[in-house]
């Protein structure tokens, strides 16, 4: 007799258990079991999922995936430096590739944020250490990540935090939910539902991570 699962959890035809979200796509899936909530610290991968976490505003999250790949063609690899050296020719240029979000608010901010990025790694030495600043307390996580939790944490009091911070910087397209996708995203936090095959890898890998430490104030000067 087959073990019943946990609500929210599939097991999939290779006999893997995931969330519930990310089953029927092979994409997904990969997404799922490689990336999402696993700890990023590398800077243009970090500034991608800011950029990308904004492209998909009103879109699934599988639209952005599907289109990833052009994007970082689109965006120069998601290189910090060069996008933010991106012009008005640029956003011209690509509001006419297909393969791509063609949204001039999106593209225009990605572009921006690019530039704002720079200004916090100048300040804080880099992208990866201003953003793990907003590692959430234990006391906002849920006590058992499960589906009725999971489903609840569409903004947190951190992603609020974030989402202030960013745009008393200047940032766009960072509102609360859109940094908490964010979070989830790069590890800050793990909403692997408990009985997915990845939440203990996930967890492993947070627990072995280095959290980057915040230069001193004299470092900044």
């Amino acid at each position: 007799m087959a073990t019943r699962l946990p609500p929210g959890i599939v097991r999939c035809d290779d006999d893997v258990t995931r969330c519930f979200w990310c089953a029927g796509d092979p994409l997904y899936r990969s997404y799922h079991d490689h990336e999402w909530g696993f700890p990023v610290t590398d800077d243009q991968r970090l500034f991608e999922k800011i950029a990308l976490e904004g492209f998909q505003a009103g879109l699934s999250w599988l639209t952005i995936l599907r289109k990833r790949e052009n994007c970082r063609r689109a965006f120069h690899g998601f290189a910090i430096v060069r996008v933010a050296r991106m012009g008005a020719r640029d956003v011209t240029r690509l509001l006419g590739d297909p393969g791509i979000i063609r949204h001039r608010g999106k593209i225009e901010s990605a572009i921006h944020n690019a530039k704002q990025c720079l200004a916090l790694i100048e300040r804080h030495g880099t992208l990866a250490r201003y953003v793990w600043r907003f590692d959430p307390p234990a006391k906002e996580r849920p006590r058992r990540m499960t589906k009725g939790a999971v489903v609840k944490l569409t903004e947190t009091p951190t992603s609020q935090a974030l989402s202030k911070e960013l745009r008393r910087r200047g940032f766009s397209f960072v509102g609360p939910t859109t940094m908490y996708a964010l979070m989830q995203s790069v590890g800050l936090v793990n909403d692997h539902l408990e009985g997915c095959d990845a939440r203990p890898r996930a967890e492993a890998a947070r627990r072995s991570f280095r959290r980057p430490r915040e230069l001193r104030q004299a470092q900044r000067r």
